[in-house]
């Protein structure tokens, strides 16, 4: 029976990643910095660990991970939030000494954060993006605010989630808005807003240590909040040839190894899909590929034990798969056009991210960390930028 280590309990990825190898019967250690996390309630938590925050004890941190391996053979470790990832990734030869890691290096990962970076990327391989200023100086946006048309987006270069994303109406908002932003993000990107009707997409993909695709998935974000954008409350498995081929191109050049995600909005001004963001770590809505039948988590469990695996390129389409607590409420509450939304709020008949008669457990730890919020700065930080 093999083992793994599971990073980042709170969150839904990382349950989903515990169900999927859990399932198979591989025995799971789960580890978050608090007790109420939403994964350390599944039934296959076979371990459930407290350690160091490693957002404010990074050192401390890589320190319990080095034992941990060290005392307890693991056959894959998976970092699954981006603060921990860097952590890892750091330290990756150190940790890849161990157990089986399968991530970029550090470099990789940093260069791939910067919004900056990969929209010259994507320019240099003709990826259609939205129309986009880089602020050389903050003395230039009284400029180009007078110059550029809006609505547009005030974005940090990087930034973990939505945190720090400004959306803009006119000349006088984007320079007192920017810097605002440029204060806690020096120098953000002003970039044109791409309009709601927009259909969006993720571009979802595995490659093995020699950059070869493994494994390619895509979805279509039927609900998100904020309703503005942001993580996706209720998605569907689809075929879209253009956005996969775009996305796994990017990633390509990119050199990449492991897992990430591509984001596409389609702008229905010119019906072109234009370039949003990378991922450079598994995604929020990782349930809805397993669903699919790209079982991200096993696969890169079977390369650690195999060496290699065949490409996973096909998939089930019309899946659909829904964050209901608190992400689809959140979504009910402030869309004005909740009563008019297809489809609807009340349609329960869908896959679930979290909710589970099988492993009903996490309901009770999602509902319970809550407490955290009260209990924990360092939990109320992480939120707050979801």
């Amino acid at each position: 029976m093999g083992r793994a280590f599971v990073t980042d309990g709170q969150w839904r990825k990382t349950l989903a990643v515990v169900r999927s190898l859990g399932e198979k019967g591989i025995e799971i250690t789960v580890g978050e910095n608090t007790r109420l996390a939403t994964s350390l309630f599944s039934k296959y938590a076979t371990k459930r660990v407290v350690y160091p925050s490693p957002g404010t004890k990074p050192d401390a941190f890589i320190d319990y991970l080095l034992d941990e391996l060290k005392q307890t053979s693991y056959d894959v470790l998976c970092p699954m939030e981006e603060e921990t990832l860097l952590l890892v990734a750091k330290n990756k030869e150190k940790i890849s000494k161990l157990t089986y890691l399968l991530i970029p290096d550090y470099e990789k990962i940093e260069f791939t954060r910067n919004k900056k970076n990969i929209i010259k990327k994507a320019w240099e391989l003709n990826i259609s993006c939205p129309k986009t200023w880089f602020i050389g100086h903050i003395d230039e946006v009284k400029r180009i605010a007078k110059e550029i048309e809006y609505p547009v987006v005030i974005k940090p270069q990087v930034s973990f989630g939505s945190y720090g994303i400004k959306r803009v109406r006119n000349e006088k908002e984007l320079v007192s808005k920017y810097r605002e932003v440029h204060k806690i993000y020096p120098l953000p990107l002003i970039q044109e807003s791409i309009p709601q009707k927009g259909e969006a997409f993720g571009v979802s993909a595995l490659f093995n240590k020699n950059s070869e695709l493994r494994a390619v998935f895509v979805h279509k974000r039927l609900k998100e909040y904020p309703v503005t954008g942001g993580p996706s409350t209720l998605r569907e498995s689809v075929k879209n040839p253009k956005v996969q081929e775009m996305g796994l191109k990017l990633l390509k050049a990119l050199d990449w190894v492991g897992v990430a995600m591509v984001e596409f909005k389609v702008d229905p001004r010119d019906g072109k899909p234009k370039l949003m963001e990378v991922n450079p770590r598994f995604w929020g809505s990782l349930q809805l590929a397993i669903l699919s039948g790209v079982d991200f988590p096993y696969l890169i469990y079977r390369m650690a034990k195999e060496g290699d695996i065949k490409p996973i390129l096909d998939y089930k389409i019309g899946v659909r798969c829904r964050w209901m607590f608190p992400g689809d409420f959140l979504h009910f509450f402030s869309n004005l056009r909740r009563f008019r939304w297809t489809p609807g709020f009340f349609n329960f008949r869908t896959n679930y991210d979290i909710l589970s008669l099988k492993d009903p457990g996490p309901i009770f730890g999602r509902v319970l960390s809550v407490c955290s919020l009260f209990s924990q700065k360092e939990m109320r930080r992480l939120l707050c930028r979801r």
